[in-house]
Parts: structure tokens; sequence; C-alpha cells
């Protein structure tokens, strides 16, 4: 079996690739399980500036295969706001609800036909012998009016989808039209190609 390290702790990130990979023969572990507790600073100007960075800290002190992947949400009628920033929107110590709070207070005079958005994904693969794969992907959808759904993370339960937001979703269901998704599938494409 292939293990790859995330160059990341995000536990809900680590279960959605994971998920996705499993029948691959390929593990993969967190940042911190591989025994690298770092925090990596996020200076990229986008998505996939930071998912190099990330991929690159952990490479160099690992010499392994690394994946890190950036995503974040972008909303139209915030110019594009949160974007690189979706984590630390609403400050440094702020949970989800405040995050989700603020963007809800920012579009409350906003119609449901500008509440445009999108969920964006970059992944960068580093290979054993250091070769760096890009992948990209995004998510159409639009800012509800108040949370639905209790699965999910982050921004779920105000992205909508189709007629659910990503937290009335199951796992299954989010994984195969999400962002982060599409992005992951574009990534086993390359590793079944790659073998």
């Amino acid at each position: 079996m292939q293990t790859i390290i995330l160059a990341s702790n995000n536990k809900n990130k680590l279960r959605e690739i994971s998920e996705k990979v499993k029948t691959f023969n390929i593990k993969i572990i967190s940042q911190s399980e591989a025994g690298y507790d770092i925090e990596i600073e996020e200076t990229g100007k986008t998505f996939q500036e930071n998912a190099i960075l990330k991929a690159e800290t952990i490479y160099k002190i690992a010499n392994t295969p690394v994946i890190a992947e950036d995503s974040g949400l972008e909303i139209d009628a915030l110019n594009g706001e949160p974007g690189i920033y979706s984590g630390r929107y609403a400050g440094p110590k702020a949970t989800n609800k405040d995050r989700i709070e603020k963007i809800l207070n920012l579009l409350k005079n906003v119609e449901d036909n500008k509440r445009t958005a999108r969920f964006k994904c970059a992944l960068c693969y580093i290979d054993k012998k250091g070769e760096k794969h890009i992948f990209e992907e995004s998510c159409e959808g639009k800012i509800t009016n108040e949370p639905c759904g209790t699965a999910g993370f982050a921004y779920d339960p105000i992205f909508l989808y189709g007629t659910k937001t990503f937290a009335q979703m199951t796992e299954e269901e989010k994984n195969k039209i999400s962002h982060r998704g599409k992005t992951i599938n574009k990534f086993i494409e390359y590793l079944k190609e790659e073998k």
C-alpha cells in the first residue's frame, strides 16, 4: 500500500480525501501522523500557490509523496471574497458559525439571483521523484439566506447546489459533485495513468 502525506491536519479534509482514494491501495495520513507537527503559513495569492507552498514544505522535510490542497468559497456579490481567506474570514479565532454569520450579514440585502458563488479547490501532488502535479476544480452554487443541514463542515450549510446545501447531502452525494471531490477524481485519474 502506498502512503501519501496530506500537508494538513484538517480531519474533515483527511476524511474526504481518504474516502475517495481507499479503493486504490493508497493510505493518506495527516502531516502530524507523519511526525511533522508544524504550522505552514499560507502566503500565496491563489489557491494553487497555497497548495504548492504546503506540499513543498512537507516534501522538503519528508522526501516522500505529498498532497496538499487549498480551497475556499468565492461569492460574486462580495467581489470573490472570502476566497483564499475562507478559513480565517471572520478573524483567526472565529468558528464556522462566526464565518457563516458574517457572510449572511454581508449578504442580507442581496437578492436571491445575485447570491451566486462557487467553491474552488487546487490540489498539488508531489511524487516520489519530486515532480509537482496540479489539479483544480470548482463547484457552482448559491448562498442561502440561512444555514440548512447538519452534515459537512465550514460553509457547507449555506452553499446551495441544486435543491440541497452541501450540509444536507450525504458524504457520498457531496463527494460526487463538490470542488474537492472533482479535484481528487482528477488526481485519481492521474494515479491510474501513472501506474
